[in-house]
């Protein structure tokens, strides 16, 4: 069984952005499920249908298989109404990769940082620009997102300190 161990965290401010090394436009969307996320996402010049299990915190069932980008479009069009919409930052940090998601559209102002582990109880690196971890908290999933979207969030709500 394929699993994700991956933590989330808000950064505490931009200084992020010097470091970044590639970035990627993307779209997703969902398909729906009541105990797996099932979604399609074109990122760059590459599409995948991604199956994810949907309990909260840092380790998750999932699967993945990349698609024909048109297909995939395709399935945004027909299938998903509702799409999350970013440009994701790599950064790297030691000997680790952190994916920082600069969300757009509804979810403009919200950005998250990932970073995917080994096993859960993985040392990494902790840049400066790091700030409170949300792993556990699921409206920072990119699921729930285009349900309830950042713009709706309480002012004030969710942001770096």
């Amino acid at each position: 069984m394929a699993v994700e161990i991956e933590r989330k965290f808000l950064p505490r401010n931009e200084s992020w952005r010097e470091a970044v090394g590639r970035s990627l436009p993307m779209v997703q969307g969902y398909l729906g499920g009541e105990r797996c996320s099932v979604r399609v996402r074109i990122e760059g010049p590459r599409a995948f249908l991604n199956v994810k299990s949907r309990e909260r915190g840092m380790r998750r069932s999932e699967y993945e298989f990349e698609l024909p980008v048109d297909e995939a479009r395709a399935m945004l069009d027909e299938f998903c109404v509702e799409r999350v919409e970013k440009l994701r930052h790599e950064v790297t940090c030691g000997s680790h990769v952190f994916e920082i998601d600069e969300f757009l559209g509804a979810n403009a102002g919200l950005v998250v940082a990932e970073l995917e582990l080994a096993h859960e109880d993985e040392a990494f690196e902790r840049p400066g620009w790091l700030g409170r971890e949300v792993t556990d908290e699921s409206r920072y999933y990119n699921v729930a997102l285009p349900r309830e979207p950042y713009s709706h969030w309480a002012e004030g709500a969710g942001k770096a300190c």
